[in-house]
């Protein structure tokens, strides 16, 4: 704010509270000063959401004390704060090997979005909408995003993928969808060998390529019950 804009603050805070009022001049020209060395780099508002006198506002609503320019100040910083929190960089137009240009940009676009002039740019987020029944179908013809052949080539390395999605393909429940209650591995995780030594303590935590029995009737009783319940309704 420039020192028109200052006054003018002035004049608007001693309206809503008239012990602002400096009716010396003298008094006037200091207090003018003093607020316009504090809140120089404050703007009077911006396009997106920052008012002073808003802030102003506020303050002689909720404080009985009498405004100072850090009541003005301090909101200020939150609302800067708040919105490079809520900013992520987008890439630069420019040139990307050139490195002056590059972080010209980005700290321009930073300021534009820390002073109000610009909005915080944020990532695409997915949505919980329903998918367009175009791409349903796109996506059934498309299939899995790894090819078979590569599916195929890399079942001995990861047994219990394979097992688990030959399980699925054959229409058999899905054993990792449950928690083993035998070696307690938890839903998506393979089940793991566990021996009893004598002394009554489970040793060995080798991964199975094939889940325990109990874990599998255990998912194909979850199957059964989640079949029934629409027929049912």
């Amino acid at each position: 704010m420039d020192r028109r804009e200052i006054a003018a603050l002035l004049a608007y805070i001693g309206r809503l509270d008239p012990r602002t009022i400096r009716t010396d001049q003298g008094e006037a020209r200091d207090q003018l000063a003093q607020w316009h060395e504090l809140l120089g780099d404050v703007p009077m508002a911006t396009p997106h959401g920052w008012d002073a006198r808003a802030a102003a506002r506020q303050h002689i609503r909720a404080s009985p004390y009498q405004i100072l320019p850090a009541d003005v100040a301090r909101p200020w910083e939150s609302y800067r704060r708040d919105r490079l929190n809520r900013h992520t960089d987008p890439t630069p137009s420019v040139d990307p090997d050139d490195q002056a240009a590059w972080t010209a940009e980005l700290v321009g676009t930073r300021r534009a979005v820390a002073s109000g002039a610009a909005q915080p740019a944020h990532h695409r987020q997915i949505t919980s909408r329903r998918i367009d029944p175009e791409l349903e179908a796109r996506l059934r013809e498309v299939g899995s995003c790894i090819p078979p052949e590569a599916r195929a080539a890399l079942a001995p390395y990861r047994p219990a993928r394979a097992a688990r999605e030959a399980a699925v393909a054959h229409g058999q429940p899905d054993a990792l969808s449950v928690r083993c209650e035998w070696c307690q591995a938890q839903v998506g995780e393979p089940c793991r060998r566990r021996r009893i030594d004598r002394d009554g303590y489970a040793r060995g935590n080798a991964p199975r390529a094939t889940p325990h029995p109990g874990r599998l009737d255990l998912a194909a009783a979850q199957q059964a019950q989640e079949t029934q319940q629409p027929a049912m309704a």
